[in-house]
């Protein structure tokens, strides 16, 4: 995904004089045959944008028909979905000249939009608790799980279960926030949680009697952070699946209104032969 979003990147430094050039000196450029939005490139980038956004639509299939599982798990679809997406605004700008006035601006903003809060619907997913399956857990199960990482490493490091959860403890945020704040409040429980991964594993490597090599601490570290993951996600569980749902409302219909545009755009566009391959 890096190297397909390095394409557009290289077009725009490459064809920078010609982006920063006023408006009305375009047409005389060398490059704006080429650059235009009905240009060589520019044309052809606005097409592999158009099949990048309809593939975006392939993983509500995916999740909708569970006979569609032998196309790879939901989650792995969702990585790729997300990625893609994040494509939209540098094809959609190289296409559209990295101009943006009027309604074309409207539509660059309404695809920043749904990229944005893709990106945030990939975030709160990844915040409920799921076992290795990426099946979703309940609380019992996240309560299972988590004592099964606690025996694990209480057995690498020679330290009670008790002491570990001690340790691996973390400050409540969430406590009494709702909407917007509760988001937030996931963010600063993961910079905390962060930060007592990295104590944690300073304080284990001076704590007596602890003999664990760096191949080993790393390992102990890592399932210490699966735990604490888990712990901050029971207990922000209700205020997750809340937001989530809300984020479905406000994600479905802006994602419909893009595609409705991008779709009157380019029956526009061909009706009119503003393309050079028609």
């Amino acid at each position: 995904m890096a190297l397909a979003a390095a394409v557009p990147v290289l077009i725009t430094l490459g064809g920078l004089p010609y982006y920063l050039s006023p408006p009305s000196l375009r047409p005389r450029a060398a490059l704006h045959p080429w650059l235009r939005p009905s240009g060589y490139i520019g044309q052809t980038v606005g097409i592999v944008a158009l099949l990048v956004f309809l593939f975006l639509w392939l993983y509500p299939l995916r999740k909708r028909f569970r006979w569609l599982a032998f196309t790879g798990a939901v989650s792995r679809w969702l990585d790729v979905h997300v990625a893609a997406a994040l494509l939209m605004p540098l094809l959609v700008g190289v296409h559209a000249g990295w101009r943006f006035e009027g309604l074309i601006g409207l539509g660059y903003v309404a695809i920043l939009v749904v990229c944005a809060s893709g990106v945030i619907g990939r975030y709160l997913y990844t915040r409920i608790p799921r076992g290795k399956t990426g099946v979703e857990l309940d609380r019992a199960g996240v309560a299972a799980e988590r004592r099964g990482l606690l025996t694990e490493i209480a057995a690498a490091t020679g330290l009670t279960p008790d002491e570990l959860e001690r340790r691996l403890s973390i400050a409540d945020y969430a406590a009494g926030r709702r909407g917007l704040g509760a988001l937030v409040a996931m963010v600063e429980n993961d910079i905390a949680r962060w930060r007592a991964l990295r104590q944690f594993g300073r304080r284990l490597r001076m704590t007596p009697g602890v003999r664990l090599d760096s191949r080993s601490l790393k390992r102990v570290v890592r399932l210490a952070g699966r735990e604490a993951a888990l712990a901050q996600q029971v207990r922000m569980l209700d205020a997750t699946q809340r937001l989530f749902r809300y984020w479905h409302v406000a994600h479905r219909p802006v994602a419909l209104t893009a595609l409705v545009a991008v779709l009157v755009h380019v029956s526009v566009a061909i009706a009119l032969g503003a393309t050079w391959f028609w």
